[in-house]
């Protein structure tokens, strides 16, 4: 899924980050513990180095909690990375992050000079929310909708450390195709961007095998269907979401469904596991190989003439559109 949203803020923001890191002694990124892969910016990656980055898993009241210990295990596999998890109504445990703070750093310790430690995360993932609890004051501003904060600013948590606040940040190129899906039946990009019933398909698909039992329970069905249209329609019958004639509501019982998730009313659900994404990087390089042999093909061919740029423009639309065709076929 393409999510057309990148306002030119986040451009600005990345460049900022990427100017101010020399001052930075701790990167903390705050993840959505739902979607952990997806809500971990790459860029982060590319950009840290060897500075050390506590990864706070937030959200994790509304998470599967046995795949939020199997993320963090994952994520702790990478040097220099260590991961917490949060939630708005664990106050106490989201302090904990000072002391974190502190270990990550234990050179400053020694010498009892400042700690400059930055925080990122993607939009709507609940970054304001924490920096307020750990600053014991309303400093940043908090949203229900993503991109709220617009500009860095620098917070003085006391005890000698200071907090460098950065807007929301998306990247300009979602490498996994299933990655725009996670990150809109989450909430972090603008409901604009998306089509809802795309991505309702996508998560009925995803839950209906991941969690039939919860979906059972809250749409109080007998059995899940093997499909998700099927599992759409019986959801919709269930809610009213009828339109006249009988027929029924899609788009509606669609957003019904991102909804209740996004609430925790389905129960405690995470969209991706580990092993999930290796699959997928699997597949994605899979993909990229066949790509770079088509290219290869095509431009032999037009170097022994049997493809003039006409035909090959003309040949890659129409290739490009079967392929389209045949992902929304698959969603249906």
């Amino acid at each position: 899924m393409a999510v057309h949203w990148f306002p030119g803020h986040m451009h600005k923001a990345l460049k900022e980050i990427k100017q101010a890191l020399n001052q930075v002694d701790v990167l903390i990124e705050v993840l959505d513990a739902r979607i952990p892969y997806s809500s971990e910016n790459p860029e982060i990656a590319k950009m840290r180095g060897d500075i050390p980055c506590i990864k706070i898993l937030n959200k994790s009241d509304l998470a599967d909690p046995e795949i939020t210990a199997w993320w963090q295990t994952h994520l702790e596999t990478d040097a220099g990375v260590k991961t917490i998890t949060t939630s708005t109504d664990k106050i106490p445990k989201s302090k904990q992050l000072i002391e974190l703070i502190r270990k990550s750093c234990p050179q400053k310790e020694a010498s009892i000079k400042t700690i400059n430690a930055m925080i990122m995360g993607i939009p709507n993932v609940g970054k304001s929310t924490l920096i307020n609890i750990l600053a014991d004051r309303v400093i940043a501003k908090t949203g229900n909708e993503p991109a709220v904060t617009k500009a860095q600013q620098r917070i003085n948590l006391g005890s000698g450390i200071v907090l460098y606040d950065t807007p929301g940040v998306l990247w300009p190129k979602l490498e996994n195709p299933n990655t725009g899906y996670r990150l809109a039946a989450s909430g972090a990009v603008k409901d604009t961007a998306m089509e809802y019933d795309d991505v309702g398909f996508f998560t009925a698909d995803y839950l209906i095998k991941a969690y039939p039992e919860l979906l059972r329970t809250r749409f109080k069905l007998d059995t899940i269907p093997d499909t998700e249209l099927e599992f759409l329609e019986l959801a919709a019958v269930k809610r009213g979401a009828v339109m006249a004639g009988g027929r029924v509501n899609l788009h509606k019982i669609c957003e019904v469904l991102i909804n209740e998730l996004r609430l925790g009313k389905l129960g405690r659900i995470t969209l991706e596991t580990p092993n999930m994404l290796e699959k997928e990087k699997q597949e994605m390089a899979k993909v990229e190989a066949e790509k770079v042999l088509k290219k290869a093909m095509r431009k032999q061919k037009f170097k022994d003439g049997s493809l003039t740029p006409d035909k090959k423009d003309r040949k890659e639309k129409r290739e490009d559109k079967r392929a389209a065709q045949s992902r929304r076929m698959k969603k249906r």
